[in-house]
């Protein structure tokens, strides 16, 4: 009874520290740095980019709807006027939080999804920017 009661309280610990560990700002809410449009995926993350369609504040607003459209996910950092934006989602379960930037450079559209914490974010982040993108893509050129 005591090993249940004591995993039970270090369960509760974690749960409770991924909910509450303070939002990491300082290496997620900068624009990405593509070299060209397509889709990168990398170690607990994925970026997409596209060449855009319409004027970068339109492009943004859209973008902006969009994500706030997903459960549970709210802007962390930046705006529309600052062309690029920061956002957190986390997950139903755990809470547990990811973070995606999407900014304009020039005439590129570019996403970026970073989990927070663990390695692997099980696919997430490319389902939920793909999501984005295939909502956004009057706005924007295909692949």
């Amino acid at each position: 009874m005591r090993i249940v009661l004591l995993l039970l309280i270090i369960l509760i610990g974690v749960m409770g520290y991924v909910r509450l560990a303070p939002t990491r700002l300082d290496a997620r809410h900068k624009p990405a740095l593509p070299t060209e449009v397509g889709d990168v995926q990398s170690a607990g993350g994925f970026q997409a980019a596209r060449k855009i369609m319409a004027p970068a504040a339109d492009v943004l607003q859209a973008v902006e709807q969009r994500a706030l459209a997903t459960p549970r996910t709210r802007v962390i950092e930046g705006s529309v006027e600052d062309r690029t934006i920061t956002f957190e989602t986390r997950s139903a379960l755990w809470g547990f939080p990811d973070y995606t930037t999407a900014s304009v450079q020039g005439d590129l559209l570019v996403i970026a999804g970073y989990l927070r914490f663990g390695r692997s974010d099980m696919g997430v982040n490319k389902t939920r920017i793909l999501g984005w993108m295939t909502t956004l893509a009057p706005l924007t050129d295909p692949l």
